[in-house]
């Protein structure tokens, strides 16, 4: 018979042994980390991601810490979105989240009716069919509206305000995002008749054909240049700018990144601003807010951009009027 002492070093021995054992346990009874699937139609950019990061930073999420971040970039490549969404199904992420990407967004919608998923758009998420409201979005999915496309006619009557002899107005549109710019053209149409101005669309969705297109504008003869809001034209900023210089063409954007980049002027939302939002929703949603629940949101400040160098070197004198409601004016 073995005696107590021995007896009690035994079972020291075994709740040592048990008690090494505990944190093994506990850690793999931890649930995994979260995953967020990111879906771009651009290219890489951290001027998307940078704000969305910082909205997922001020819920309390960061990559590689407690979230992961899974993404997916098209390249300006629209028609691989669909495989690249249904990818992200096939990895079972906790949510989707689209920073500024009108055809991604109908990718991910089309892609799964059960992940949530986090849009910015710049056109009506109704009428594109990703909420039933933008109050109560009543399905996977909500975000933010950033009004692109809906301010095309105050975009159109600050350029024919800057060149009022202007006639003619050419559109750059991307074919490949064809829901979106036959919209648009609709809505620049019906400004273009209350300005008594002719539009003509001009398409592409490489470089070489942005360059054969301003070379059809120059040959027509456009007095000026509306370019629609596009992420592949967002990441070709700096070619359409210098193109736009070079042919001496007066050109009006969607975003302060154009202006910025030489652009002659631009008027829009702040998309940094709507991709942190996309961050914040998505952090939300990661906690167990459910997207049906929380309504689109919109824009209540917009920007508008003059760039006053490009202006000199176009020949056009800015009027003060124009130059005294501008947001900012580069020099």
């Amino acid at each position: 018979m073995q005696s107590g002492p021995v007896r009690r070093r035994e079972f020291i021995t075994m709740l040592g042994g048990a008690a090494a054992a505990w944190p093994f346990v506990v850690r793999a009874q931890q649930p995994a980390m979260p995953v967020i699937g990111v879906l771009d139609g651009g290219p890489v950019d951290s001027r998307v991601m940078a704000p969305f990061r910082q909205g997922l930073s001020d819920v309390g999420y960061v990559d590689g810490q407690n979230v992961t971040i899974d993404y997916r970039w098209a390249e300006g490549q629209y028609d691989k979105l669909p495989e690249l969404a249904a990818d992200l199904v096939r990895r079972q992420v906790s949510v989707i989240a689209v920073p500024s990407n009108t055809p991604a967004s109908l990718a991910a919608k089309a892609a799964t009716a059960t992940i949530p998923i986090v849009f910015s758009v710049g056109d009506d998420p109704v009428r594109l069919g990703l909420v039933a409201s933008l109050n109560r979005p009543g399905g996977n999915a909500t975000g933010m509206n950033f009004f692109i496309g809906e301010l095309a006619a105050k975009r159109l009557g600050l350029l024919h305000e800057l060149i009022p002899a202007a006639s003619r107005i050419a559109v750059l549109a991307n074919p490949t995002d064809a829901i979106r710019t036959a919209t648009n053209v609709r809505d620049l149409e019906a400004a273009a008749r209350a300005f008594g101005l002719q539009i003509h669309i001009f398409k592409a969705s490489t470089n070489a054909e942005i360059d054969a297109a301003f070379s059809a504008i120059i040959r027509e003869g456009a007095d000026g240049l509306f370019v629609l809001p596009d992420s592949f034209f967002a990441t070709r900023r700096v070619q359409l700018t210098i193109l736009a210089a070079r042919h001496i063409v007066p050109a009006t954007y969607g975003q302060r990144d154009y202006a910025e980049a030489g652009g002659l002027m631009s008027y829009g939302t702040n998309l940094a601003e709507s991709r942190r939002q996309v961050g914040v929703y998505t952090g939300r949603v990661l906690k167990g807010e459910k997207p049906a629940d929380l309504p689109v949101l919109q824009p209540t400040k917009f920007e508008f951009v003059i760039n006053l160098q490009t202006a000199k070197t176009l020949g056009i004198t800015v009027p003060p009027m124009l130059l005294a409601r501008a947001d900012e004016v580069i020099e």
